[in-house]
């Protein structure tokens, strides 16, 4: 029988996360829907962000190391002409392209990222919860403060142009972990010369976990009995779960 605190609950949960929720916010949502005692996700997203959550419940939060170091995949939309402090929509606009600038060249785009394919080097965003003398760097951008951060190695295993019309883009992503699609947008703009950042982003992928298997808030809590949709251990992909 559920008890105030919640049942205890082993398996994970693929979730759908909603535009406009942190993804704590949306772990708690499923958490008490669910009922479970015990849970945690295994990579933020941005509350413009949408797409895959990976929910750990119980004896699963034992796989979030490995999910946090999984590669991951996204759908992201990029807008061309203005570039922001924060790389997304969320930030203020800090530099511009000229009036006269009427759009990007799907050849010049396609020519472009073909730079940003394999072994890449980024420098974090200031608005990121990486810690200086621990402190997110975030509360020291909301300051004013800029501080220099060392660039970074990471991989994009997959870099595709879906569509463009000039002003956005369209972009298919496959990295490592520690990658920001934020500052790929932003490092594409900048070597088109136009200035560009990230107006949408879907997760699509985590590790083996794909989007297609998730479940949305709303039809989880529509549910009688929300818990059955949890993946049980003994059902989790190989390598993750130790074979009985």
């Amino acid at each position: 029988m559920a008890t105030r605190r919640g049942q205890l609950l082993d398996g994970v949960l693929l979730l759908d996360k909603p535009e406009g929720l942190s993804s704590n916010h949306a772990l708690q949502r499923a958490k008490r829907t669910v009922d479970a005692r015990k849970a945690g996700h295994t990579g933020t997203l941005d509350p413009f962000a949408t797409g895959l959550l990976v929910l750990c419940m119980g004896k699963a939060t034992k796989i979030s190391g490995k999910m946090l170091d999984a590669d991951k995949r996204y759908l992201a939309t990029v807008s061309f002409g203005a570039e922001t402090d924060s790389g997304d929509l969320t930030g203020t606009v800090v530099s511009q392209a000229g009036e006269d600038f009427t759009g990007v060249e799907r050849a010049a785009l396609e020519q472009a990222i073909v730079g940003f394919r394999g072994e890449i080097q980024q420098i974090p965003p200031m608005y990121s919860a990486l810690k200086r003398d621990g402190v997110p760097l975030y509360k020291y951008a909301r300051e004013g403060i800029e501080l220099e951060r060392p660039p970074r190695t990471v991989t994009i295993h997959r870099l595709d142009l879906l569509s463009c019309d000039g002003r956005q883009a369209v972009i298919d992503v496959e990295c490592s972990k520690g990658t920001y699609i934020r500052t790929l947008a932003q490092d594409i703009g900048r070597a088109l010369g136009c200035g560009a950042h990230l107006v949408a982003l879907r997760r699509t992928r985590i590790g083996p976990f794909s989007l297609d298997d998730a479940i949305t808030l709303e039809q989880l809590q529509a549910m009688p009995t929300p818990a059955q949709v949890l993946l049980p251990l003994d059902k989790l992909p190989a390598g993750l779960w130790p074979a009985a």
